[in-house]
């Protein structure tokens, strides 16, 4: 299924059927994944509905051993040296005190 035109809850949809289509396959029931993951039976049918929580969906995917699957539906993203540098040199390297902070401290005290 092509997800690239799709709302949000379209895709949250499809994700929960996906979802769905696994735990059956596994031959588990709602209550049983639910068990296996340590959630709610509630939560097992909000996700297979695509309602989820995205705890609630990574417990679903380590109970029925999927979590390999996420590699691919998102994949780590690598920073090119170019841009680590870019990045690397708008870090801040020490703190400052505001102008105003040190006109206060001068002004208040009168020895």
């Amino acid at each position: 299924m092509d997800l690239d035109h799709l709302t949000a809850n379209a895709i949250a949809g499809e994700l929960g059927n996906r979802i769905k289509t696994a735990r059956l396959n596994a031959n588990l029931t709602q209550k049983a994944l639910a068990k296996k993951a340590g959630i709610s039976l509630k939560a097992v049918t909000n996700g297979e509905k695509g309602k989820s929580t995205l705890e609630s969906m990574i417990a679903i995917l380590i109970a029925l051993e999927m979590t390999e699957q996420l590699n691919s539906f998102i994949p780590k993203q690598q920073i090119s040296p170019i841009q680590l540098i870019k990045l690397q040199g708008k870090k801040r390297k020490r703190a400052t005190s505001s102008a105003k902070n040190n006109n206060q401290t001068k002004d208040t005290s009168k020895w």
